[in-house]
């Protein structure tokens, strides 16, 4: 296998994607091993005159976040090195795992309630032992 750096990859289809590739080699045929693929699309703001970008999953339901992707797919591929956008894409896959971590939480884990059940609960037990004792 050879080293893993960041690139975009335009595909057959026309899309165009964000990903850590991994090149590799199997069964005499070369595979893009995609590690959190995203598209990104430049957004313009035209009353405040600003542009920004928009980060999405690839494919944006897939409980998996590393894909294959076959050569004869793509059209071209090119390194990336730009920092700020290497930032911004580390950003985005920090929020997206903390999203999944969050979506994942269970009694076990000590996950009894959302703050609203928990604010209800308490309220009930506040008015409950607030009343004087005659």
């Amino acid at each position: 296998m050879e080293e893993e750096f960041y690139a975009v990859i335009k595909l057959i289809s026309g899309e165009e994607i964000f990903s850590l590739v991994m090149p590799s080699e199997e069964n005499g045929r070369m595979l893009l091993i995609l590690n959190n693929p995203v598209t990104i699309e430049t957004v313009i703001i035209k009353h405040m005159g600003m542009q920004g970008y928009k980060i999405d999953p690839w494919i944006k339901f897939a409980d998996d976040d590393t894909f294959l992707l076959d050569m004869d797919k793509i059209v071209t591929m090119s390194e990336v090195n730009d920092e700020d956008l290497l930032e911004m894409y580390g950003k985005f896959i920090s929020q997206q795992n903390i999203k999944k971590n969050h979506s994942q939480l269970s009694t076990e884990m000590g996950y009894l309630s959302t703050v609203a059940e928990a604010r209800i609960k308490l309220e009930k037990l506040y008015r409950a032992t607030d009343k004087p004792n005659l």
